[in-house]
């Protein structure tokens, strides 16, 4: 009888994919993203593990949505004092922060604690086509 075989962190080989989301889905892309960031889409996934590859997000400022998102969704944060609650529409946050959109995305759809914190490490996020990681020497993917 065969055991089971748990990939250990030393043993997992890591490559470095570059994403350009321009004209991209928001949320189609992000969920993408974090399926490769998590390691899903290799043989030795373990949830308990990172297993997963590293992420270049180019063109951040140009990813779609879909629907009347850009005028109804809205990122909050509270400040803990009374009268702290500040909201801000996803097209005021697309206009200033494309980066922080996308990470936000992205960050949510990934299992929450220290192994999310290792994963989002990865994720690097770009609002143009200039990036700094060319030493990674990155793999261009195309999604759909």
């Amino acid at each position: 009888m065969s055991k089971t075989y748990f990939p250990k962190p030393g043993e997992v080989k890591r490559t470095w994919y570059l994403v350009d989301a321009k004209d991209q889905i928001l949320g189609r892309l992000a969920a993408k993203i974090a399926s490769i960031l998590r390691g899903k889409h290799k043989a030795m996934y373990t949830p308990h593990v990172d297993t997963g590859d590293g992420v270049i997000v180019i063109n951040a400022a140009q990813i779609k949505v879909t629907g009347r998102k850009l005028r109804q969704k809205l990122y909050s944060r509270y400040s803990g004092y009374p009268g702290g609650l500040k909201q801000v529409a996803l097209e005021d946050m697309l206009e200033k922060r494309p980066e922080t959109v996308m990470k936000l995305a992205v960050e949510r759809m990934l299992p929450k604690g220290d192994l999310a914190h290792q994963m989002i490490l990865k994720l690097k996020i770009y609002k143009d086509d200039k990036h700094l990681n060319a030493s990674l020497k990155p793999v261009p993917l195309k999604f759909k």
